[in-house]
């Protein structure tokens, strides 16, 4: 892997996740967001859909999984230490990269002010299928659209700016689960807050009492990978400089 070079964390004051569905920062980044909120950095949220569709292994009945899994995402927030979290609450496995859907992202990063952003692949991993849900290529393709160029271009959605939503200009965006990373974090010692956060998405894990297992093999992998000692857990990344 060739290294990126990422701006310094004390370079970044704010930073905006996006995904498609409740877990899916949890599962991509949790135990990066922890190291950040322990430096200091304001992490904030935007969730795309309601999640509905995510019942397949839960009891939940569907008209309630909406709120089951928004609150599930609060939690697990909690457990690493954000707080602001959106909802834009378009239909589970419905997302399209659309220019409504640009325009909500907009908003969230003109309201977020962030420095980086983190944000799901648009291009599909053909080695981590169950990365490329239809779902989270929308959610990455209309995130990156927002960054370049609508957040920061005046012209683009003036109602918003008429509205007070001033242009953002983002300075980096960092993508989950791209088919060539280009950089790693290593999170074992916050290891622990990624798995409490992802227990918190009951209704998602609850079922499967291999997930620690599965989820630090996935980090084990990424570490080894990048020349770290055996046992370390690492989470990677495509560093896009969009300054």
């Amino acid at each position: 892997m060739t290294i990126a070079t990422p701006l310094p964390d004390n370079e970044i004051k704010k930073i905006l996740v996006v995904t498609a569905h409740p877990d899916d920062c949890d599962f991509g980044a949790g135990g990066t967001i922890a190291k950040w909120i322990e430096a200091g950095i304001e992490v904030a949220y935007c969730i795309c859909t309601n999640g509905d569709q995510g019942g397949e292994e839960s009891d939940v009945p569907v008209e309630e999984m909406p709120r089951v899994r928004q609150q599930e995402q609060r939690n697990a927030g909690a457990a690493l230490g954000v707080t602001d979290i959106t909802f834009l609450n378009y239909r589970d496995g419905w997302l399209e990269p659309t220019i409504q859907l640009r325009r909500d992202i907009v908003k969230a990063i003109r309201i977020a002010k962030p420095d980086r952003m983190v944000i799901q692949s648009p291009e599909r991993n053909w080695e981590r299928i169950g990365a490329s849900h239809p779902d989270h290529l929308a959610a990455g393709e209309a995130a990156i659209q927002a960054v370049y160029p609508d957040a920061r271009n005046p012209f683009a959605f003036p109602e918003l700016k008429a509205e007070g939503f001033e242009p953002w200009r983002v300075k980096e965006v960092w993508v989950m689960a791209s088919p060539n990373p280009d950089y790693f974090i290593d999170v074992t010692e916050t290891f622990p807050k990624k798995m409490a956060a992802l227990r918190a998405h009951v209704s998602q894990t609850a079922h499967n009492a291999e997930l620690e297992n599965l989820v630090r093999s996935w980090g084990e992998r990424n570490a080894q990978a990048n020349g770290l000692a055996e046992g370390r857990v690492a989470e990677v990344f495509k560093i896009v400089n969009t300054n």
